[in-house]
């Protein structure tokens, strides 16, 4: 568990909390933009405790000597950066993501009707505007600061238009997946099982004694019509397939839909500008005149440790102290202000892992790498939450209907608290058991 009962709120480094509201990150989401719906890149991390104890499972990068944050025996960014200017290492990684990007973009165009090449393609490409877009936001006072703003938001536009069709489709796949577990007959405990069902067959037995075989089964039949007991799992049984009908078509319109847009953005002299300023980013960055001055050891780990610092501050305000017990109901209420602290932090903590990526790129934060797949977890089941909502506010639909899709929606809250759950078990430091 990831808080004791008996321990005060406030936590190692003052990250648990009580509050909904997230911390001050001005700008952070249109740094680095939502959705790689298919996983983000990242070494897993181990299961044990070897993180860190700073309560965040990170060592501040202006610091030296080998540490247990996850970053590997003798991790040393002052080494990674020693005799090299802040320009060199900046320019370095965003001309290797731009040509990233570039590659990708021509992928998608040579991949032509293969619909697994260009969601593959795309998904590399918004891969390289998310690096390209979080480099620029943690490091821009090294940049020229208006050109930066502006290609990050074009970035963003694109990324975010890019990942809507593939969002649809993993939405669909996710709750179609779900129906089908809350209604599959072999998940679920034989009828025969329950206390009234085994004293009528133990009737039902008495019955073909008694008589002809041929008769058992009109006295079973009988004894089942006549007990009248409430069925649940009848109910959402008849209401699933109505209820899956709906989504798919709603999702799939949604989908369509995306899928006419990103086809015009690809199209358009807005999305051809921005090819033509990452291409000119791949062969020359365009810095601030200081950054070819500055060691690239004094200048870059303090912006990266500020872009930690906000994550942090955005962790404090979190609700860990509840989530942390399990089965704690907090995350089902369908109520999006409790769900976007939680969105916040996930683009932190994307922010924070690449900017340890242009600092130290052969030493992952496994701790982050984890606390971002919880997050992304809990992003997708608090979408797919809302659209089962959203399908159950759906005019004259049938009662049976509305029941499974309220079913549905209560079970992707449930991943939702879940997926809280574990993003505190990955973040907060483990305490020792005591033994008495």
């Amino acid at each position: 568990m990831a808080q004791r009962h008996d321990q005060p709120t406030g936590g190692p480094a003052g990250l648990l909390g009580t509050g909904y509201e997230p911390g001050p990150a001005p700008g952070a989401r249109s740094a680095v933009v939502d959705g790689p719906y298919g996983g983000d890149d990242g070494t897993p991390g181990p299961d044990d405790a070897s993180y860190g104890r700073d309560g965040a499972g990170y060592r501040p990068l202006t610091t030296h000597g080998s540490g247990d944050d996850g970053s590997g025996p003798g991790a040393d960014p002052g080494t990674a950066l020693a005799a090299r200017t802040a320009e060199e290492v900046l320019a370095g990684h965003l001309h290797q993501w731009s040509a990233e990007f570039l590659r990708s973009l021509r992928l998608h165009r040579e991949s032509g009707s293969d619909a697994e090449g260009v969601g593959e393609a795309a998904r590399q490409l918004r891969r390289a505007a998310r690096r390209i877009s979080a480099t620029l936001y943690t490091f821009r006072p090294l940049t020229e600061e208006v050109w930066a703003d502006q290609l990050r938001s074009e970035l963003g536009w694109l990324s975010g238009t890019l990942a809507r069709e593939q969002a649809c489709a993993a939405r669909r796949e996710r709750l179609m997946t779900a129906l089908q577990r809350l209604t599959g007959r072999a998940e679920r405990p034989e009828r025969a099982d329950r206390p009234g069902r085994a004293e009528r067959g133990k009737r039902g037995d008495r019955t073909t004694t008694g008589s002809a075989a041929g008769s058992a089964a009109p006295a079973d039949a009988s004894s089942a019509a006549s007990s009248g007991d409430p069925d649940p799992d009848g109910a959402l049984s008849a209401g699933a397939a109505r209820a899956g009908a709906l989504l798919d078509r709603q999702l799939t319109l949604a989908r369509t839909r995306a899928h006419s847009t990103a086809l015009q953005a690809l199209g358009s002299s807005r999305f051809h500008a921005v090819a033509d300023s990452v291409a000119v980013l791949a062969s020359e960055a365009p810095l601030a005149g200081t950054a070819g001055e500055l060691p690239a050891a004094e200048a870059l780990p303090p912006l990266a440790d500020q872009a930690h610092r906000r994550l942090a501050e955005a962790v404090a305000a979190l609700p860990l102290s509840r989530a942390g017990y399990p089965y704690n109901a907090a995350a089902l209420a369908a109520d999006q202000r409790q769900d976007a602290p939680w969105h916040q932090v996930r683009v932190l903590v994307r922010l924070s892992r690449y900017a340890r990526e242009v600092i130290a790129p052969e030493y992952a934060d496994f701790r982050l790498v984890e606390a971002g797949r919880a997050l992304e977890w809990h992003r997708d089941a608090s979408e797919a939450a809302a659209a089962a909502a959203a399908a159950a506010r759906t005019p004259r639909i049938a009662p049976a209907t509305a029941y499974a899709l309220g079913v549905l929606h209560a079970d992707q809250r449930h991943e939702v608290e879940a997926a809280r759950f574990a993003f505190g078990r990955v973040w907060l430091p483990r305490t020792p058991e005591r033994r008495g």
